[in-house]
């Protein structure tokens, strides 16, 4: 007659119940990815900024768009303005008149006049007529940000509208004096105001 271990069975038991499970738990373990959470909020992160984002992209266009629409206005009106003040025949002052290709002689004209009053109404209007330049060109074109681009375009139209007051207008002449006065009212634009906005309205991403 032989004796049998009682302890020995359930034993047996709980080995049998128990080893399944965790086998099968170590043989899963190893596929089991351990980023796979990481990259799931990583993915679910961007898709909630990716509004914000889209939203002031949006914002920055429509404000680019209006800022371009203005400067636009602006500079129709001027050109209104400058072909009304530069353009417009004046026969009064014919035999006044004369035409200038040299650089300083009128300027040492208005120094020399009585009145300071009319000194500083020729220069400086000569000076404020190239200020809308520097400052509405860098929001037009963003190619011609650059100072020497501004200068360069304000210096060819001012050089053709002294060009067609000395062929065309009666009582205009000539005067490269205000193409150099022209010409530099737009670089005080540009350093003033134009270079700053023209980063604002065009900024690189």
């Amino acid at each position: 007659m032989s004796f049998t271990n009682p302890f020995a069975r359930r034993t047996a038991k709980r080995t049998t119940k128990r080893t399944p499970k965790r086998t099968a738990e170590r043989s899963a373990a190893p596929f089991a990815n351990p980023f796979a959470r990481r990259s799931a909020k990583r993915s679910a992160a961007p898709s909630a900024e990716a509004e914000p984002k889209q939203r002031r992209s949006l914002l920055g266009m429509v404000g680019r768009a209006l800022a371009v629409t203005c400067a636009f206005a602006f500079m129709v009106a001027f050109a209104v303005v400058l072909a009304r003040l530069t353009l417009q025949p004046s026969p009064a002052s014919e035999a006044l008149t004369h035409s200038n290709l040299r650089p300083g002689d009128s300027l040492r004209l208005y120094l020399d006049q009585p009145q300071l009053r009319d000194a500083v109404k020729q220069i400086g209007g000569n000076l404020l007529l190239g200020v809308p330049f520097g400052v509405l060109v860098p929001v037009l074109a963003p190619r011609a940000r650059g100072i020497a681009r501004v200068l360069l375009l304000t210096a060819v139209v001012m050089l053709a509208v002294e060009l067609a007051q000395g062929a065309m207008v009666t009582g205009r002449a000539f005067d490269i004096d205000d193409v150099i006065l022209n010409t530099t009212g737009a670089l005080a634009g540009y350093l003033l105001v134009g270079r700053r906005l023209g980063r604002a309205v065009h900024a690189r991403s």
